[in-house]
């Protein structure tokens, strides 16, 4: 449902000839159209879509032979059972009446959408890492999908409800608090503005146990040495005197394998081609730092829950002295919250996803970029380049311990605000969300009856496997 709000934030209103307490009274008018009262409603409409349909009308366009290895990750848990259904929470957000204060939106926040990386300068840092959903929307429909996620999570590792309701909260407060900080500070001091893991250690110290602090260091260590070096260890195998992506069907497969009656000569070829066109969308400084490397042997990946059976390619290039850069090459298709939230400026997917991460992030992969290719199947699809790994590590939720999981709340919510402070109205949206706890209060409700919904819908797909509608591979 939109707003009458919504679709005046769609036309042109010139916020930069506004000041900062006009665009604030917008805010403050936005109350009106919709109270913060109302983001604590959830209930499922008479019309709402079978969530198994859903789910299965994405299939369609997805690698078949993958899909029931998609069913099988998500069906681990109602966590990850969230995790892979953002198509599904997509149409619920669009069905209620939404704020009209628009941003570039994750699409699909999720605690785990979440994580370390290394910027350009070669820092770790802590911020928002999964874009494949990216869309302007209602700045509210990501807190919403976040403090979810919490809620299902604790859930997940049997918190008790003063525990998930404490982390629910603290993602919620702590994206308002941040809100409101934004909107007093520059707009030179917000673009900048981000996370070093240094300053998470010196946050977390003093609100987690001694287990949880050994625990963090111990994964910022694995986040680090998570690199093409060790790429090249674990994803690689000599055949033939060469260096080769390994055969691990169906998680991991060379190109050749899937090359059907094409050589193996004639396949490398496309992928060179591939690269090629890529390099076309890099920066002259990126595209130099890429035109040191030669291209190797490329395979299919399988990754993450949600995205299982979209198309996923690796390619190993090799520098002057054998140093290895792993890229990745992941489909993006139409974001899910397009529906209901309006189509991308962008007629290509592969860019509306590098465009909108770098809007969002504070400091983005040197390497993003993107393609349009035809598949050995003669369809066309859109495709966007990052680093495969590159110190990438995101929280492992079965060993978080409720208080670490509050304190990783905050570290999102923290996020989540800055990355739509430096793509919405960061004053509007200060107003709307005010200095009480009102919105606060009124998602932590909202989050408990979508955990149930979501729990309700995981329950949907497990009687669709059991009575033999769906097929599941597990384990993979």
């Amino acid at each position: 449902m939109t707003t009458m709000a919504t679709k005046a934030t769609k036309k042109k209103t010139g916020n930069a000839m506004l000041s900062p307490a006009e665009r604030a009274a917008k805010g403050k008018e936005a109350r009106k159209a919709v109270p913060r009262s109302t983001h604590a409603e959830w209930s499922p409409g008479p019309d709402r879509t079978d969530p198994v349909k859903v789910l299965g009308d994405e299939d369609v366009s997805r690698v078949r032979e993958l899909v029931p290895v998609r069913y099988g990750r998500m069906l681990d848990s109602a966590f990850t059972f969230y995790r892979g259904s953002a198509a599904i929470m997509a149409g619920d957000l669009g069905a209620n009446p939404d704020s009209g204060l628009r941003s570039q939106l994750c699409g699909d926040a999720h605690l785990s959408n979440f994580g370390i990386f290394r910027a350009p300068d070669r820092q770790l840092v802590f911020d928002i890492n999964d874009f494949d959903e990216t869309l302007p929307g209602p700045f509210e429909w990501d807190v919403k999908r976040l403090a979810a996620s919490f809620e299902i999570g604790g859930r997940d590792r049997e918190f008790s409800d003063r525990d998930r309701r404490a982390a629910v909260l603290r993602s919620v407060s702590s994206y308002r608090e941040a809100m409101r900080q934004f909107a007093t500070m520059s707009e030179a001091e917000v673009w900048f503005s981000r996370l070093d893991v240094s300053q998470i250690a010196d946050q977390l110290e003093s609100q987690v146990t001694k287990a949880d602090r050994k625990r963090f260091k111990k994964n910022l260590a694995k986040a680090g040495n998570k690199t093409s070096l060790r790429a090249l260890d674990r994803l690689t195998e000599v055949r033939d005197g060469e260096l080769r992506i390994a055969s691990r069907p169906p998680v991991l497969v060379p190109i050749e394998e899937l090359a059907g009656r094409r050589s193996e000569k004639t396949v490398n070829a496309a992928f060179e081609k591939m690269l090629g066109e890529y390099r076309l969308t890099l920066s002259s400084d990126s595209r130099a730092l890429l035109d040191r490397y030669q291209y190797a042997h490329a395979g299919r990946k399988v990754v993450g829950v949600g995205s299982v059976g979209t198309r996923s390619w690796i390619a190993l290039l090799r520098g002057a002295q054998g140093d290895p850069l792993f890229l990745q090459f992941k489909e993006a298709e139409a974001s899910v919250l397009e529906p209901y939230a309006g189509r991308s400026k962008f007629r290509l997917h592969g860019k509306r996803v590098v465009e909108g991460q770098r809007l969002m992030q504070a400091a983005s992969d040197i390497a993003l970029g993107w393609i349009t290719a035809n598949g050995a199947d003669g369809v066309k699809r859109d495709f966007y380049v990052r680093q495969l790994w590159d110190g990438k590590g995101s929280a492992e939720i079965e060993s978080l311990s409720s208080k670490a999981m509050t304190g990783y709340a905050g570290l999102c919510g923290w996020s989540l605000a800055r990355a739509h402070a430096r793509s919405g109205d960061r004053f509007a949206i200060a107003a709307y969300l005010g200095k009480g706890v009102s919105f606060d209060r009124a998602i932590v409700e909202y989050a408990s009856l979508y955990a149930d919904q979501n729990e309700t819908d995981f329950q949907a797909l497990l009687g669709a496997v059991k009575a033999g509608k769906i097929k599941v591979e597990s384990n993979v």
